[in-house]
């Protein structure tokens, strides 16, 4: 085999040997002595150039040959996992018909426990009802399953009195911590009330801890009798244990015994006597009678404070009771607490008040919706803002701007009318309920 010298390429498993003498060496190892050098002359113009080539034998030797190991990349259904990479699996399951969906479910076992047991599980009862569900038969069925399948053997029958297993012992307690304590809480007070506290009797110890407030140092009875100074229970010492006192019994209050009729004709009256109307918790009063009081709430000159709460006042007679406090100008308090009325008509009433902005007081809590809302709040908020003489108001407001800007608005009235209500309103405290 002849190589040509300026063109041969040769790889990693083949060597090139080269004999001492310059000859060359063939593929069975002996010496080629017939394959002289060839010397060819080109004559090119008047340049004479002398090529040699010369041929050289390739011999292959195992002992030089190098091995490569190529792993298999792992493939899914004949094709390698980097394919699948952009492929959209919802547009795939989008793809597929019901019963291949029901297949890949079988197949597939997530685990994920924000599913319900019934997707998870691959179970599947194919068959079909036998009847209609009878609840009764199958809670007997159940039942009857539960007392015929026998229990679980014991490996230790049980025998009374007799422990089976281990006892649990509980670990030994070390007291050196409440030792330690004990050393931090002794304080030095020095001889004169070391000497004074160790002769004072176990009553004159009571007191001194009912002055200082350590009032979990000893029993209720104890604690109230050292604050009355009516002297210590007989017998009952640090140890004692207060015993369980009778409750007192109190009377029922009287139903309310206002007279309806009698108090509606001397508003309509105008009578003098008059100033204080209590209708709080009177059942079954119509919407006639509240329209016949409010109709003569509106030229009544006396009236002072009117009170109904828990009536069953409705929108209907609230906005009547609105327009009659549009046009009266003596009412200071108004309580319509515990009743049925809506946002919009707490609203209107609260506007009502500032038509002769004489209300000092005004209650409407706990009526049918517990809750406003920002927008009934914030028209409440400004209305109340804009009344120069209400005092208090009694109503729950859910929002923290709306209350603290009602509160502060009503310090204000208190503040700046104070020389005129110090009499009626001095002990009160601005609150929204």
């Amino acid at each position: 085999m002849e190589v040509d010298t300026e063109n041969v390429r040769m790889d990693e498993t083949d060597t090139l040997v080269m004999p001492d003498d310059g000859g060359v060496v063939n593929s069975n190892g002996n010496d080629d002595d017939d394959a002289p050098t060839v010397e060819e002359t080109y004559e090119i113009t008047t340049t004479r150039r002398k090529t040699i080539r010369t041929s050289y034998k390739i011999q292959e030797t195992s002992s030089s040959t190098k091995t490569t190991t190529m792993t298999t990349a792992a493939k899914l259904y004949g094709k390698d996992l980097s394919e699948y990479d952009d492929i959209d699996v919802d547009q795939l399951l989008a793809e597929l018909t019901p019963e291949e969906l029901n297949i890949l479910a079988k197949e597939v076992d997530p685990d994920d426990s924000f599913m319900p047991p019934s997707q998870r599980c691959s179970y599947e009862c194919n068959k079909s009802p036998t009847g209609p569900l009878n609840r009764k038969k199958l809670i007997e069925h159940i039942n009857k399953q539960a007392l015929e399948t026998p229990d679980i053997p014991e490996l230790k029958p049980f025998v009374p009195g007799v422990i089976r297993g281990k006892k649990w012992v509980p670990p030994p307690q070390d007291n050196t911590k409440e030792k330690e304590a004990d050393e931090q809480i002794a304080i030095d007070l020095g001889d004169e009330y070391e000497q004074a506290l160790s002769a004072a009797t176990q009553e004159e110890i009571i007191d001194l801890a009912a002055i200082l407030g350590f009032h979990s140092m000893m029993n209720q009875d104890q604690y109230h009798a050292s604050l009355l100074n009516s002297g210590q229970p007989v017998g009952l010492g640090w140890d004692g244990v207060t015993k369980a006192s009778q409750p007192k019994v109190y009377p029922m209050e009287p139903p309310n015994d206002t007279d309806v009729d009698a108090t509606i004709k001397q508003v309509r009256d105008d009578d003098s006597s008059l100033t204080d109307l209590n209708w709080n918790n009177i059942k079954n009063i119509s919407d006639e009678k509240f329209i016949q009081l409010f109709e003569g709430l509106e030229m009544n000159t006396h009236l002072e404070s009117l009170s109904l709460t828990n009536v069953g006042l409705n929108d209907k007679t609230a906005q009547r009771l609105a327009d009659a406090v549009e046009k009266n100008s003596t009412l200071r308090v108004l309580n319509v607490e515990t009743n049925f009325i809506s946002p919009p008509v707490i609203v209107k009433l609260i506007r009502s008040l500032l038509k002769t902005k004489s209300i000092e007081e005004f209650r409407c809590s706990n009526q049918r919706s517990q809750v406003l809302g920002n927008k009934i709040e914030m028209e409440i908020t400004q209305l109340v803002e804009q009344n120069p003489t209400l005092l208090r108001l009694g109503l729950h407001l859910e929002f923290n701007d709306a209350r603290h800007r009602v509160a502060a608005h009503l310090q204000r009235n208190i503040d700046r009318n104070g020389s005129n209500c110090m009499g009626d309103y001095g002990d009160h405290v601005t609150k929204c309920f």
